[in-house]
């Protein structure tokens, strides 16, 4: 009779990789109580809002071409409605924000502001050279937008 080997089990791996596990899914837990607590959201942060609204800024003053005609265009009116919007966001949250994303807003709404100073010298300034022409509607509905102008390239002196 030929004796046939013991299989040795180790159940002490299995139970090391269970209380990893179960450590793990507690951290988990605690993670998602304390984004909780704080108010947010896992998939939309304070930070993608104003991400959100000051992409849309940049866009309509010439910074991000139109992903399907490739041109940069620029409509003053949209622009300072995003940056107003983000002043709206400012005024509503003050006092609720953490101080990095109180400083975030802040930075962002001068950034915007001062882009939006220079777009609207550059544009002025093409329009009174007569380089570009105004084109017609706006967010007020059709009729004259001396503010929306196509561009191919962004305008003179700033850079994207």
């Amino acid at each position: 009779m030929s004796e046939q080997p013991k299989i040795i089990i180790d159940s002490d791996w299995k139970t090391q990789a269970q209380a990893e596990k179960q450590r793990l899914e507690q951290q988990e837990a605690a993670k998602k109580a304390q984004t909780a607590a704080a108010g947010e959201s896992e998939a939309l942060r304070f930070e993608d809002l104003v991400g959100l609204f000051a992409t849309q800024a940049l866009s309509y003053m010439g910074y991000i071409p139109d992903p399907q005609t490739g041109q940069a265009m620029i409509s003053l009116e949209y622009a300072r409605l995003n940056i107003d919007m983000l002043g709206v966001l400012e005024a509503k949250t003050k006092g609720n924000l953490s101080d990095d994303e109180q400083k975030m807003l802040q930075k962002t709404l001068a950034e915007l502001r001062g882009a939006f100073v220079e777009v609207s010298r550059a544009v002025a300034k093409a329009v009174q050279e007569g380089r570009i022409k105004p084109m017609s509607g706006g967010p007020r509905g059709p009729g004259p937008a001396p503010t929306d102008i196509p561009l191919t390239p962004p305008p003179p002196g700033l850079s994207t």
